[in-house]
């Protein structure tokens, strides 16, 4: 079924709750004679009349006053629909993030990503589980992995390379100017970065190492190299600060390139997307002035 044209309801629910054209057409920012025309239009497309005047008042008929409450009652349903929409572009942007990467890279740049992008609405939410995006209340997650992610839209932000690290410290007590003088030195150990990789990319057998410090946690492995606990086997996104500051120093330059590495992930249909996609982009151009560093 065709519908009449919008104007014409609107200009039918306004004189029917005033009872009169002109007080529509102040309403509606038109003038009287385009009120006017718009009921005469909509009672020749009906082929009904739609009010009748009765004095100085434009009275809607039976089947005008019935045509004016359905429309009234659209009106406020698409009025409530087009809140909803507003609001849903509105209220923070929930980013998601493992507490490595929140603690090492981001809490540094917070206050330059609400100065640079004027987003100033964010709430930053730590966890260790994958958010999924779609029912846990995140927009944006900075995911670590491979990607693509299905039903996702990704972009990486960082490469990640695995090299030894150490304090300048612990250095001292333990020179190290070739990869078979780590065997001397204290290993600290992550349950996900096997030290094997990294010597048999240095063209070395795997070492049988003896006992030491384990960790599941990158940021407390960091921390336990920095205090000279031992030799830490850092992933390159998570390791730039305590680098810069001096915390840690590289004691070799051989390094392994790995196929995971950081992403900023989000999803197309976001109601606040044009906000997410202008965060994205500082994103990139971020880790881009680090990867140049």
């Amino acid at each position: 079924m065709r519908l009449p044209p919008f104007s014409t309801l609107t200009a039918l629910e306004a004189a029917a709750r005033h009872r009169s054209y002109s007080r529509a057409a102040d309403e509606l920012f038109v003038t009287h004679g385009a009120v006017s025309q718009q009921i005469r239009k909509l009672e020749e497309d009906l082929g009904v009349r739609l009010f009748l005047r009765q004095g100085n008042r434009m009275e809607p008929t039976d089947t005008g006053a019935a045509l004016a409450a359905s429309v009234t009652e659209a009106l406020a349903s698409l009025k409530r629909g087009v809140q909803a929409a507003r609001n849903a572009a509105c209220g923070p942007i929930v980013l998601s993030t493992g507490a490595a990467f929140a603690t090492r890279w981001l809490v540094t740049r917070l206050a330059r990503i609400s100065a640079e992008t004027g987003e100033l609405d964010l709430t930053v939410r730590v966890e260790d589980r994958v958010s999924d995006l779609s029912s846990d209340g995140a927009d944006v997650a900075l995911r670590f992995g491979v990607g693509p992610w299905p039903g996702l839209e990704s972009v990486r932000l960082l490469n990640e390379r695995l090299f030894p690290l150490c304090s300048p410290a612990l250095l001292e007590r333990h020179p190290i100017n070739k990869p078979e003088d780590l065997l001397n030195a204290p290993l600290l150990r992550h349950t996900a970065l096997p030290w094997s990789a990294w010597f048999q990319a240095m063209g070395l057998p795997a070492p049988d190492l003896p006992p030491s410090l384990g960790f599941d946690d990158t940021s407390m492995m960091l921390d336990a190299a920095a205090q000279g606990l031992g030799v830490a086997l850092a992933r390159s996104g998570l390791s730039e600060r305590d680098i810069r500051d001096g915390r840690l120093v590289r004691p070799l330059a051989g390094e392994v390139e790995v196929d995971t590495g950081h992403h900023f992930v989000w999803r197309a249909d976001n109601p606040k997307l044009p906000r997410l996609l202008k965060l994205r982009d500082w994103f990139v151009a971020e880790t881009a002035n680090s990867r140049g560093q």
